[in-house]
């Protein structure tokens, strides 16, 4: 792949560790400074010098990334369509071989992942949204990848009940090492302004509905038999952990196998949590969000039996695309979190400790709405922004 040209050189930067005793970074207007942690900008740091490298242009709304053996990438784009980078540089026909989806709002062709035999059996995952704006629902579905069109597109996973508008869809996969398949789901909606949409947002906390839920599966779309709720006549088997919003941030660490996600809040309360199964999250029972009218959605910002989030964002992120960096080009970063934000236009990197708590963040700041980062398969960072001429982006060191 060829490089573009440099945008931008940065170095990053440390800064104070988070006391033990607290239970969450929290960055807010207003912040409780036995908590908070400042966030430093990485321009002022010493640890590495990194530049940021265009690679490609021209994406409408990119939203999910991956990369073929041979190197070549595939990137889906919100309005349907999914497009081949070959040797650094994007073909001009979408793929052929996906369905019409519903593109509404944050609806559309989301996120996408290869089958981790795709070399063998070339098969590529899709989450994406489908039905009408009165009535629609996340879908998983998987095709087969020949190395210029998609075919036998056979859905595999549908959310088990529709929702009006189009908002929270979740939709980042991600492969266990088991080789089964986690996949967010958002909770459906946003502020109710009517008993229906109260209904809906509800549902995060109800086991028989796959909103506001990572849900497991096999790879052919079965049930795993140790789900956590596989035995509960009162759950539907395919949930994992529960109480979620709306996460679009998805990610493993391949060292530890710790699963991590970025959860958008409504006002301010966006979350960075360990998500283990079985647990139930809070929303919207409990949560550090507000209502867009500035009302409370609860009272309560912790309960027993309800897990606390690692980071607590406030005024919001955003937050979009996670990554566990364990390369070896940066090798400071091993370990870190890399988080997007699409209404903060930059990137939080995001230190873990040896007991698996976030104790330092920094702001990497890109400029556009980051939709998505990925480590790819050459050790670099790469983003994805989420405009109307979409950028991939590479972090790379400095010359």
């Amino acid at each position: 792949m060829t490089a573009g040209v440099a945008i931008a050189l940065f170095s990053l930067v440390g800064c104070a560790a988070q006391p033990e005793s607290a239970p969450a970074i929290s960055t807010s207007e207003t912040p409780d400074t036995s908590e908070a942690l400042d966030i430093a900008d990485e321009s002022q740091s010493r640890d590495h010098d990194f530049q940021i490298v265009t690679v490609v242009e021209n994406l409408a709304h990119p939203w999910g990334v991956t990369w073929l053996p041979e190197g070549d990438l595939l990137i889906t784009e919100r309005s349907g369509q999914v497009r081949i980078v070959q040797d650094g540089v994007l073909h001009p026909t979408p793929i052929s071989g996906v369905p019409d989806i519903f593109a509404q709002g944050q609806g559309g062709l989301l996120d996408v992942a290869l089958h981790p035999d795709f070399a063998e059996n070339r098969r590529v995952y899709f989450t994406y949204s489908q039905g009408t704006t009165d009535a629609n629902r996340t879908q998983i579905a998987r095709a087969t990848f020949d190395g210029s069109a998609l075919s036998n597109w056979q859905v595999i996973f549908e959310v088990s009940q529709t929702k009006p508008q189009g908002q929270h869809f979740g939709s980042r996969l991600t492969w266990l090492p088991d080789g089964t398949l986690l996949a967010s789901i958002g909770d459906g909606g946003n502020p109710p302004i009517s008993l229906e949409d109260e209904f809906i947002r509800q549902q995060a906390q109800n086991l028989e509905s796959h909103l506001g839920k990572v849900i497991r599966i096999n790879d052919d779309g079965s049930i795993p038999t140790d789900n956590p709720f596989v035995d509960d006549a009162a759950a539907t088997p395919e949930v994992w952990s529960y109480g979620h919003r709306n996460i679009q941030g998805l990610a493993i660490d391949p060292a530890t196998d710790q699963i991590w996600a970025t959860e958008h809040g409504a006002r301010g309360g966006d979350e960075v949590n360990r998500v283990d199964a079985g647990e139930n999250y809070g929303w919207p029972a409990v949560t550090h969000s507000r209502e867009y009218s500035g009302g409370l959605i609860s009272p309560e910002t912790s309960l027993p039996g309800m897990v606390d989030p690692q980071v607590i964002w406030t005024p919001s992120i955003a937050p979009s695309g996670l990554a566990v960096y364990q390369g070896d080009v940066f090798p400071a970063w091993q370990g870190h979190l890399f988080a997007g934000g699409l209404v903060s236009q930059d990137i939080r990197r995001l230190e873990v400790d040896t007991s698996g708590t976030i104790v330092n963040e920094v702001s990497i700041p890109i400029g556009q709405r980051v939709r998505d980062v990925r480590q790819g398969p050459d050790g670099f960072l790469y983003v994805l922004t989420d405009e109307s001429n979409g950028q991939l982006l590479r972090l790379e060191p400095a010359e």
